[in-house]
């Protein structure tokens, strides 16, 4: 509802106008000033109900659609829809590049096969009756997926002392390296629990459940107590992968929140942030925990940082590269696009007039990973393709601008990219940049999930505790190696190994060596 006292505000005037004298033109300017603030009024709570709903009963999905264009049907602004025609055209081209590519998979013609690597047991079942004198001609041969449960076992070391002869000492065989010292978990077992946490997302409580379900009883604070010790000790490789992240000459930035139990007002939580950094070449993530979102945490992770710097629209970065002059920040376009995406509830026509170029952005970037461009190549393609639509967009935007309310939507969605646009258009310069981050979107992914089950970190320790386990589990997806097997060796080798020889350790270079070992084998 449009606040009532404008439109009080409106007859005062026009009533002060009649007393005043004034001529019939002026009282026109004075309603004309009034209708056009009731209206920047109403648009911004259009826009505001249709945001919430669309929180509430709304897709999550980003992907824009546009509405089939109405032939023959004349468009307020002409002009500046010319190059829409020619997206919409293009729109048609990626509904066949996506049916395409679908096309080219193997058709589905039966159950799959189930994996060699699979053990077998089988079970022979012979006739009820008598074959004496038979003689096998064949055999039908059913396959059954099966599970077993993980179980709990004990693990007994034994280890006989022996007397030298002559009353020289005892022998007397040594313990593996163990992951906790005198204590009582094994390394696959401490593994279990951190995957368990940290990529299913399930809460200490509901492991310590599920355990004594198995006929252990483990206390939440005793298994908090195991993976803080299992945590503490993979904190060398989290600092080795951290410094290869942020050795990188190109980085994608992004934070997320996390509630913490830890908070000055009795009966709240703080809310931390997870500060997260993404190296789109070696496709690794470092989760960093601060307690805050000051401009003073990037200065800091990234001083030794130079290069290329790709985040959103927040402030902190913009205050970093200010002081330094070997950084170079640019921006993403699926942040400016979402501000399009919340406009078309309110001004769908223009609003997807810019979305549809936008889109034709996003084609030619997947037309180049489809071909396998190189970054010299990929340069080429957008120096021909893409800097005409980048310009088409920029034409669209300063129109908007100069036409429309400023609390219009849409003119806060084309303020927004004119006051980046030299940022958001630097990836079509250079062949090694993305158009967007969404890569370290989705390694943040997790960290949404978890945050619905486990729903806070019971300290700020808990929280960077967490950020550790996140930053070597992404690694784990990266190299495509069981995050189970990799983390049950490297706790059993870590206790034996010098800080300084853990190269071999850090998930890239352990998936290398064991699938040469595989081979080998």
């Amino acid at each position: 509802m449009v606040d009532k006292n404008c439109w009080f505000s409106a007859v005062c005037k026009v009533v002060l106008a009649y007393f005043c004298g004034m001529n019939t033109e002026e009282t026109v300017t004075i309603l004309r000033s009034e209708y056009d603030q009731i209206q920047g009024q109403l648009l911004e709570l259009r826009h505001q109900l249709a945001q919430l709903q669309r929180l509430i009963f709304g897709r999550k999905s980003e992907r824009f659609v546009a509405d089939s264009p109405m032939a023959g049907q004349p468009t307020l602004f002409s002009e500046l829809a010319a190059p829409v025609v020619e997206a919409e055209a293009e729109k048609e081209k990626i509904a066949y590049e996506r049916s395409k590519r679908k096309g080219v998979e193997k058709l589905h013609v039966g159950r799959n096969e189930l994996p060699g690597s699979l053990p077998r047991q089988e079970v022979v079942i012979e006739p009820e009756e008598d074959i004496t004198g038979m003689v096998c001609i064949g055999q039908d041969v059913t396959e059954e997926l099966e599970y077993t449960p993980g179980k709990l076992f004990v693990r007994r070391y034994v280890r006989p002392r022996y007397a030298r002869a002559g009353g020289d000492g005892v022998v007397q065989g040594k313990l593996p390296p163990r992951p906790i010292d005198k204590g009582i978990p094994g390394p696959h077992l401490l593994a279990q629990i951190l995957s368990d946490k940290y990529i299913d997302h399930l809460p200490l409580y509901r492991q310590a459940k599920r355990y004594e379900r198995e006929g252990m009883r483990i206390p939440d604070a005793t298994l908090g107590d195991w993976m803080r010790q299992s945590v503490q000790l993979l904190g060398v490789i989290y600092e080795k992968i951290k410094e290869k992240v942020l050795q990188s000459n190109y980085l994608m930035g992004d934070e997320t929140t996390i509630k913490v139990l830890e908070s000055d007002k009795k009966g709240s939580t703080h809310l931390g942030y997870y500060w997260v950094y993404y190296d789109p070449v070696g496709k690794l993530p470092v989760f960093i925990y601060q307690q805050g979102r000051a401009a003073v945490y990037p200065k800091e992770h990234l001083s030794s940082f130079s290069g290329y710097l790709q985040t959103d629209g927040y402030e902190a970065y913009e205050r970093l590269v200010l002081e330094r002059t070997d950084i170079v920040h640019f921006n993403c376009w699926a942040h400016a696009r979402r501000k399009f995406e919340d406009a078309l509830q309110v001004d769908r026509e223009k609003a997807e007039m810019v979305l549809t170029l936008i889109q034709k952005l996003y084609t030619i970037e997947r037309q180049c990973r489809d071909q396998g461009l190189s970054n010299d190549q990929r340069l080429e393609q957008r120096q021909q393709q893409a800097v005409p639509v980048l310009e088409k967009i920029k034409e669209v935007l300063d129109h908007f601008s100069l036409t429309l309310t400023p609390k219009n939507p849409l003119a806060v969605a084309a303020a927004y990219s004119l006051k980046r646009w030299d940022k958001l258009t630097l990836y079509a310069q250079n062949g090694q940049l993305e158009i967007d981050n969404n890569p370290i979107e989705n390694a943040i992914r997790p960290v949404a999930v978890g945050r619905k089950n486990y729903l806070f970190a019971g300290s700020h320790e808990s929280a960077q505790r967490a950020a550790v386990a996140y930053t070597i589990l992404a690694a784990c997806k990266t190299a495509n190696i069981n995050p189970l097997e990799y983390l049950a060796d490297v706790l059993q080798t870590l206790p034996s190994r010098n800080v300084n020889d853990i190269d071999d350790l850090l998930p890239l270079n352990w998936a290398d060596k064991n699938k040469a070992v595989k081979v080998d084998g």
